[in-house]
């Protein structure tokens, strides 16, 4: 699980450099991904304006207590749409395993481009399907996005692009200053797996190999983040 969300993190801000530009990030969720979500962000894209609703004010204060210290300016907004106003990238990244519809296709103007963490397993989505159909959809492998994504909600030949064909110029990715844009990111296992074998060739041989437990258990759920500078290796 933390691998395959780690390379989740990295595949979403990658995936928005080749996309899209953006100053202002809103963040619809808080949990334990927001943090990372974040970072990446600000890493690849210089992004450090962020403006976060959850329906859960600590996860909010959570969220300003691990990254207000590192330099980002947080506003807490009160509503999903107060959260979107003037942001050029949306990251939804919600828990509940349902057919949600968290933010609905009046609420985006043209030239936003959506990043769409939650939907991610059968039956679990967070946009409005008028929404889909507005915008330019980037996946990372159609057969499992299918079945997990938000374009589950869609007829099976609701038309995608493939990440990998933006990267490699067989595809291109956003076409006009107006069009919506929208990663609808599952995970996806094989990339995973191609990052960890990577990073384990560049630091063959260094003392930044050691063996750490992967199952997280912090004293709160939603904060992942705060075992980041607690990882202590197996035995």
């Amino acid at each position: 699980m933390a691998n395959r969300a780690t390379n989740v993190w990295k595949m979403t801000a990658n995936t928005e450099d080749e996309i899209v530009r953006a100053q202002v990030m809103a963040m619809i969720g808080a949990g334990s991904q927001a943090e990372f979500q974040a970072l990446a962000f600000r890493a690849l894209m210089g992004i450090d304006q962020l403006r976060v609703y959850d329906v859960d004010p600590a996860a909010v204060e959570k969220l300003r207590r691990n990254l207000q210290p590192l330099g980002f300016d947080i506003q807490e907004a009160g509503s999903t749409s107060e959260s979107v106003v003037g942001a050029d990238i949306v990251t939804t990244c919600t828990a509940d395993k349902a057919r949600a519809t968290i933010l609905s296709s009046e609420q985006v103007p043209a030239g936003v481009h959506i990043n769409a963490v939650g939907g991610d397993c059968p039956g679990k989505t967070e946009l409005d399907p008028e929404l889909l159909r507005r915008a330019k959809v980037f996946v990372e492998f159609p057969e499992q996005t299918r079945v997990e994504g938000e374009i589950q909600q869609m007829a099976p030949d609701f038309p995608v692009t493939e990440f990998w064909k933006v990267l490699t110029g067989a595809e291109e990715g956003r076409t006009s200053a107006e069009q919506i844009t929208i990663f609808d990111s599952v995970g996806f296992a094989i990339a995973d797996f191609s990052a960890l074998r990577c990073a384990r060739d560049a630091t063959a041989g260094t003392d930044l190999q050691t063996y750490i437990d992967l199952v997280a258990d912090p004293e709160d759920p939603k904060d992942l983040f705060s075992l980041v500078n607690t990882l202590k290796p197996v035995g």
